[in-house]
């Protein structure tokens, strides 16, 4: 058996070249920094190193579960990861949908590269444009929300920011995740459609009936994939546009982290709260996942 494996790896051996960047920079960069996830039962000292440095069980995960400021942001993640969720998770489709029933290349091409133009946007970038766009001074947006009468204080008022990210996620990924959709779309048969028509349905009925069914495989390992990033994610877009002000509604575990783990210098506790994320997330993920399945839906495994 085993010389049968060696025959078929050698017939094979091309493919398998070809493999072995990916197979060596998903090890050094994925595997071999789990290593390092032993810093949350241990009491770190960066002269004693990972190894040196003696383990403390549990106390690290105490310590975290007692900070304030770590459950404000537990439940700031869950309600910005929600929100993004429902408003954001149908407007790729949506996009996928509308331009797929564009019959004009070179428009849609032309609709297709200002949609994923945003994604290749820096959130740096992104951000300057924002404190530009909202300043109370200056911001040509803000003039016109005032003038329509819409008070929106993004960078002051906690319910604002959060509608501020929302949007501008969406207006940032949402012609990229798009893609994914237009994949699925184009993998349609034309047939179906050409049948649909003769027995006389309209538009409507036609998504309804033929597009809707034949894309919800993909909707459904989408939607999984997001449930199971539920707790984490975000922190480019969050870091760079909120404030000390906003701390309350808008801080979440990953800026939580950054400001708490590495800017205190508080390594373990730092490493606990990741592994905490990553753990609920692998939870949410399997759940979802078995949830589809059992619903009879399509599920990842």
């Amino acid at each position: 058996m085993q010389k049968a494996l060696l025959k078929k790896i050698w017939r094979h051996k091309a493919y398998y070249l070809m493999l072995a960047p990916a197979v060596v920079l998903l090890a050094i960069f994925c595997y071999q920094p789990m290593y390092g996830i032993i810093i949350a039962f241990k009491k770190y000292s960066f002269r004693k190193g990972i190894v040196g440095s003696p383990w403390n069980g549990f106390a690290n995960f105490k310590t975290l579960f007692e900070l304030s400021g770590f459950w404000n942001a537990f439940r700031n993640t869950i309600v910005i990861n929600l929100f993004k969720l429902a408003f954001g998770f149908p407007i790729p489709i949506i996009l996928a949908v509308m331009l797929n029933a564009v019959k004009r290349k070179a428009l849609k091409n032309s609709v297709q590269t200002v949609l994923y133009l945003p994604h290749f946007v820096s959130w740096v970038i992104v951000a300057g444009m924002l404190f530009s766009l909202l300043d109370e001074r200056s911001g040509s947006l803000y003039f016109i929300l005032s003038a329509l009468g819409i008070k929106f204080n993004a960078f002051g008022d906690g319910s604002s920011f959060i509608t501020l990210l929302v949007v501008s996620d969406i207006w940032k990924e949402a012609g990229w995740g798009a893609i994914i959709y237009l994949a699925a779309l184009s993998g349609i048969s034309p047939e179906y459609y050409e049948a649909a028509k003769i027995d006389g349905a309209n538009t409507v009925q036609q998504f309804w009936r033929i597009t809707l069914p034949l894309l919800a495989p993909t909707i459904s390992i989408m939607l999984i994939l997001r449930v199971g990033g539920l707790i984490g994610g975000g922190f480019d877009q969050i870091y760079n546009l909120y404030n000390e002000t906003l701390y309350k509604s808008a801080d979440v575990l990953d800026t939580f982290i950054y400001r708490f783990g590495i800017g205190d210098g508080q390594f373990a506790l730092g490493t606990a709260v990741g592994l905490f994320t990553n753990v609920i997330n692998c939870v949410l993920l399997v759940a979802a996942n078995a949830i589809t399945r059992i619903a009879g839906g399509n599920s990842l495994y």
